[in-house]
């Protein structure tokens, strides 16, 4: 039941500051960035404060063990398994608007390199794909 609360205010501090962005914008008007930038920032700041709480929920229940090593083990590979599936999307974020950048100009030049051009974008793809079947991975042993 945590988790699924966790998941929805995850999704909704993601979704909301975008629809108020988009609803705003769709109005025109000459102040699109500094909306933009309230937007992204209550998305940042608004993600990792559901973050911070819910990884206090994660090690608020932690029952350990009796040699006082005061780590559960359970929990690491949770905030394990976010730091490769979050970090992984975000390079392949990187890598793939660089990429496609690129790839738009190539394509201007020249359209015969479209297929190449292709390619490459979708190898900054698979980052994330690799972060997410390690996210996997982790969770599977828990």
């Amino acid at each position: 039941m945590l988790y699924q609360a966790v998941i929805c205010a995850l999704l909704l501090c993601i979704v909301i500051p975008n629809g108020l962005f988009h609803i705003t914008n769709r109005r025109g008007g000459a102040g699109a960035p500094k909306r933009f930038r309230r937007a992204l920032f209550g998305n940042v700041a608004s993600f990792f404060a559901v973050l911070l709480l819910s990884t206090a929920f994660v090690f608020a229940n932690t029952a350990f063990a009796a040699d006082g090593s005061g780590i559960d083990p359970s929990g690491l590979a949770f905030i394990g398994a976010a730091l490769s599936a979050g970090l992984g999307s975000l390079g392949a974020g990187i890598a793939t608007g660089s990429a496609a950048s690129a790839a738009l100009g190539a394509i201007s030049e020249n359209e015969a390199v479209m297929g190449k051009a292709l390619i490459f974008v979708a190898l900054a793809e698979g980052i994330a794909i690799y972060g997410l079947i390690i996210a996997f991975m982790i969770l599977n042993r828990v």
